[in-house]
């Protein structure tokens, strides 16, 4: 009798319940994709370099006020990027050049710390009176190097994405606009 148009059926739970969106899907592919490795390095790495220059005395030298504004601005920047490519994000927001928009991203965190890298290299005095601040900031410099080198390979599969370069144009173009 439950089947029949006037008669009363039991529900459980509340009326709202069945017309909940399912949760976000984790994108998988994306972790597993040169462009997901690289970002999720850019993320453990400038972590590491703005958390290296903040343990030490920096509001005692002006130039490590740069390094710290470049890595922990790029730092969020990337772990903002990393959350929307995660949860699929810019496949929902076709309308939005995806592949211009990381590729200028990218080319520009890396002239930033290129910038924040030589800085923060020649800020490091080993003569310092506090060694455990030069260690730190050595590996503070080591740590943006590395982290300016993933940017700048980033760039570059951006810019072979943007391109179309990487696999068959069509499939790049149907990934754009879907």
């Amino acid at each position: 009798m439950a089947g029949l148009p006037g008669a009363a059926g039991t529900r459980s739970g509340s009326p709202g319940a069945a017309a909940a969106p399912p949760p976000p899907r984790l994108d998988e592919a994306f972790l597993c994709s040169p462009l997901g490795g690289l970002m999720g390095a850019q993320a453990v790495l400038g972590l590491l370099v703005w958390a290296l220059i903040a343990d030490t005395t920096y509001h005692l030298h002006a130039a490590y006020g740069w390094v710290l504004f470049v890595s922990i601005f790029l730092w969020v920047m990337t772990v903002v990027l990393f959350v929307m490519y995660l949860l699929q994000l810019p496949m929902k927001l076709y309308m939005v050049p995806w592949s211009l928009l990381l590729m200028i991203f990218n080319a520009v965190a890396t002239v930033l710390y290129i910038a924040a890298f030589v800085t923060s290299s020649v800020a490091v005095r080993p003569t310092s009176w506090r060694q455990w601040d030069y260690n730190r900031r050595a590996a503070a410099s080591f740590f943006a190097g590395l982290v300016m080198l993933t940017y700048g390979a980033t760039t570059f599969f951006s810019f072979r994405a943007w391109k179309g370069l990487g696999g068959s144009a069509a499939r790049s173009q149907a990934d754009s606009r879907a």
